[in-house]
């Protein structure tokens, strides 16, 4: 029987966000019960530091580089930029098949709601990729107006392919995400589905409804979990009144590491931050659970990555993984199903942007090069520098990495090398100039004319500007 799955990826959420991987300031208890009745990963990678990158590579299972998707020629920047803007000409490759478009092709129902990123052109929105419909911002919800002379366009609110609101109250965006999801599953409970929940939050600007506010012990970052916790638990209380709840695969995570400043997130204990690719920056929680079906309470310690839920979905739903391409995911069905079978992945290699900058094997990771940016969406210069590195850690003994093992340990350096020349052969390192032999082109848009509205002070569509100047 196909299950149905509902994969549900927050916004800059940390590694030491929810209180099940720690934390003593946000209260989760619906997540925290998610992971008792599943299984709760320690070892799990997003494929890039921030959103855009991250999010073409969960939807496709291939390394952002692979799919053309490192870094991005944003209008109006002198350089390149690691995340897409409103506006811009690229977008996910209408070729690229994925995890949607698979799913539909073996009988699903198909629905995105909450943040795309990952091309606003209309040949690049969700209802090309494989979605049936679509709710939600295209962008980041920083990418509106915010103060006086700013030159993003009004935020959207897209319905499908249109724009159902502008400028829309932020504080109410998660509680209309969360009763469309619930419609959808009501509305698909016969028929095998699959529901992609993009939240808003944690991302900066944070505006949350009073009372979250005033029950959280973490300011608004804190309320901000919050909501997203009471969402998984409307979400998890529907499959159990529908009857649908053993044959529903639900996974959590995040799209990259919290940037871990002072607005209340934590990538404990792990160093790092959103933009960077230290543990923190990469590094998220994840939990999936299918009631008899995986395991309860159980904790996976193996190296694991987004990328390999395309092909453990594709494995689980009886679809097909594409023949005529490469695929960077490794299935996870069968050590998922069974505790006593372990997921064996090779390696992991860390990109920011074009630069290949390190790599995990087993329980190793060498660093060679290091990106200065101090903020991953700051393009004032549009200028990157980056230095290089000489150093290993062995993250089972030191997640945090502060115990430098190169020169006690040159067997491993020698073999991780071997692993980073070989990957620069097969999809490129931009600090040397190498494209690599196995990468595909983004999509263009042969003639980018945004849908997205125009900012008119007359326009009684657009509300008073946000409040908030904060920028993730």
């Amino acid at each position: 029987m196909q299950p149905n799955i509902i994969l549900i990826n927050c916004d800059d959420l940390g590694y030491g966000d929810l209180g099940c991987y720690g934390s003593p300031k946000n209260s989760t208890p619906a997540i925290d019960r998610m992971a008792e009745e599943g299984n709760r990963f320690t070892d799990f990678y997003m494929a890039s530091p921030v959103c855009s990158p991250s999010r073409g590579a969960l939807l496709t299972g291939c390394y952002p580089k692979r799919i053309g998707f490192a870094s991005f020629h944003s209008r109006g920047f002198p350089n390149t930029s690691t995340v897409l803007f409103p506006g811009d000409p690229e977008g996910l490759h209408p070729d690229e098949v994925t995890i949607a478009k698979l799913l539909k092709n073996v009988g699903y129902t198909t629905k995105m709601i909450g943040k795309w990123h990952c091309g606003d052109q209309k040949e690049f929105l969700p209802t090309k990729h494989g979605f049936d419909t679509y709710l939600g911002l295209p962008y980041s919800n920083d990418m509106g107006i915010q103060f006086e002379d700013d030159d993003y366009p009004p935020l959207p609110l897209l319905q499908d392919e249109e724009v159902i609101a502008t400028q829309p109250d932020q504080s109410l965006i998660t509680d209309l995400y969360t009763k469309e999801a619930l419609s959808f599953i009501e509305q698909s409970k016969e028929e095998p589905f699959f529901l992609y929940f993009a939240h808003m939050y944690v991302h900066l600007p944070i505006y949350v409804k009073g009372q979250l506010l005033n029950d959280s012990d973490n300011g608004k970052y804190g309320a901000a979990v919050s909501a997203i916790d009471i969402s998984t638990g409307e979400i998890l209380d529907k499959l159990k009144e529908l009857g649908i709840d053993d044959n529903t695969l639900v996974i959590f995570t995040s799209d990259n590491g919290s940037r871990n400043r002072d607005e209340g997130g934590s990538n404990y204990p792990l160093k790092g931050h959103k933009g960077l690719t230290w543990e923190g920056g990469m590094r998220v929680p994840c939990i999936m659970r299918w009631p008899n079906h995986i395991p309860s309470g159980i904790v996976k310690n193996e190296l694991t990555t987004s990328m390999d839920i395309y092909p453990t979905l594709a494995s689980f739903s009886q679809g097909k993984v594409p023949s005529d391409r490469i695929i960077d995911g490794i299935d996870m069905s069968e050590s998922l199903l069974n505790r006593n079978i372990e997921f064996v992945r090779e390696n992991f290699f860390y990109y920011n942007k074009e630069n290949l900058e390190a790599v995990r094997s087993d329980d190793w990771k060498l660093h060679v090069y290091k990106t200065d940016r101090k903020d991953p969406h700051d393009q004032s210069d549009g200028l990157d520098t980056g230095i290089e590195l000489k150093e290993l850690y062995n993250l089972k003994s030191d997640p945090s990495e502060t115990v430098n093992m190169y020169t006690a340990r040159p067997d491993i350096v020698e073999r991780l090398e071997s692993m980073l020349s070989d990957c620069r052969d097969d999809i490129g390192d931009g600090r040397f100039e190498i494209i690599g032999n196995n990468v595909r082109e983004v999509g263009v848009s042969d003639n980018p004319d945004t849908l997205l509205p125009r900012y008119n002070k007359n326009d009684p569509n657009v509300v008073a500007m946000y409040d908030l100047e904060d920028r993730g």
